[in-house]
């Protein structure tokens, strides 16, 4: 469920991660969840389901937005703007963004937006999952966004992992070299708290990381035991 922490703000589950403490209840986990799904619809891919408004940058209204569904949904008659504050402060991969009574989504965008994200404090390395057999290709030709508006770079190994393991059983994971990439001229933006965005990455930033990485060895183990439990 979805909670607030007087201290440290909100939180999904039972007791805040951080002093323990039980907080104030927000909504529940199928809420949170039937809202979620609303907003990155709302947010990535079709602002006109709800008929709600959406500047160059992505940001639509908290309370516009509130109120259409609402207004079309009267299950959640209850439902105010600082509710979807609540699930942008809450979401772990941090995909939204909330500036006053305005949210948008950070990344996973279907939709024509103008980037206007942070371009510093990029990690020497980020990562990005792919189909094994496409893994040596991929290094010899480079990486390009395909349908997505933006390529979608992972923070760690770990990270790309998981994110690739959505639709490939065990993704190869490629490595991106971004120190030698900015310098030479190609923009890389912070979205979200592990995700990282770019229009194209070319072969000569691009290496294949062993299968034998620990990181790797770890990760699949882990899906390995979970799938047998």
């Amino acid at each position: 469920m979805l909670r607030q922490c007087r201290k440290h703000g909100h939180f999904s589950g039972t007791n805040c991660p951080v002093c323990n403490e039980e907080g104030k209840f927000i909504m529940s986990d199928r809420e949170a969840g039937s809202l979620g799904r609303m907003l990155a619809l709302v947010l990535r891919h079709a602002p006109e389901k709800f008929n709600v408004e959406m500047d160059i940058n992505g940001w639509v209204s908290t309370r516009e937005l509130a109120d259409s569904i609402s207004g079309q949904r009267r299950h959640y008659h209850w439902l105010r703007g600082w509710h979807f504050e609540a699930i942008a402060n809450a979401d772990e991969k941090g995909r939204y963004q909330v500036e006053g009574e305005m949210i948008r989504a950070t990344y996973g965008h279907s939709i024509e937006i103008e980037l206007d994200l942070p371009t510093d404090e990029i990690p020497e390395a980020l990562y990005w999952p792919c189909e094994p057999n496409e893994a040596d290709a991929i290094v010899q030709l480079g990486i390009t966004s395909g349908t997505r508006n933006h390529i979608h770079l992972s923070k760690t190994i770990v990270n790309a992992l998981e994110a690739g393991h959505v639709r490939i059983d065990r993704p190869a994971i490629i490595e991106v070299d971004t120190v030698r990439a900015v310098a030479d001229g190609h923009t890389i933006y912070r979205a979200g708290k592990t995700v990282f965005l770019t229009d194209e990455v070319p072969p000569e930033y691009l290496y294949r990381v062993g299968d034998d990485d620990p990181m790797i060895v770890d990760t699949v183990a882990r899906w390995t035991r979970e799938e047998e439990e």
